[in-house]
């Protein structure tokens, strides 16, 4: 998606440790122009998909997942990496390693939202190593809903997760895929 592309190099910074910051209009502050045609592509991606369920984690993908599932007419759920007093009733439970903030959390998502008769679409604003994309896959597995695939806004080609999901034989698109990536410069795959 050429359009996301531009705004990277236009606007994202490059952080020592294989870091890509886009928190000006991807994750902290939201450029919902972008975001929702983040959306219609995501809709065109999986057109063919009898998608019922957005799922996403806490936090960075909420807000792009709502806006996939206006294109889809569809419900969006998300697994929290903290159990609180407003949770009630049976929990689906997995263990989802952060690779930005180097924690490992207990993720959570009430059984009540996602069950055998759902079709689930995956959405997330990053994909590097894959755990926060395999502990949803887990959540989905539980529920014995029907996984779609999934779809990522940037996906860091170099790291091991997108191969690690698509060797598992899921549907994975991603919008932006990097390729490589310095302190100062980053190259996308074509």
């Amino acid at each position: 998606m050429q359009l996301l592309k531009d705004r990277i190099l236009k606007d994202g910074v490059v952080k020592p440790g294989n870091v890509l910051k886009v928190d000006s209009f991807l994750n902290h502050q939201m450029d919902i122009t972008l975001i929702n045609e983040i959306g219609k592509e995501f809709k065109s991606r999986f057109a063919d998909c009898p998608i019922t369920k957005i799922l996403t984690i806490e936090a960075s993908g909420i807000g792009i997942a709502c806006i996939v599932a206006q294109y889809f007419d569809v419900p969006v759920v998300f697994a929290k990496k903290a159990q609180s007093i407003n949770l009630d009733g049976e929990m689906y439970t997995t263990k989802v390693e952060s690779f930005t903030h180097k924690k490992v959390y207990d993720v959570i998502l009430a059984k009540k939202f996602l069950g055998p008769e759902d079709h689930v679409l995956l959405i997330d604003d990053f994909l590097a190593n894959g755990c926060a994309l395999l502990g949803l896959i887990d959540i989905v597995k539980k529920s014995g809903a029907t996984l779609e695939g999934a779809g990522i806004v940037i996906e860091k080609g170099f790291q091991t997760g997108g191969k690690q999901i698509r060797d598992m034989g899921i549907r994975l698109e991603s919008l932006a895929i990097i390729d490589s990536m310095t302190d100062t410069s980053l190259t996308f795959r074509d």
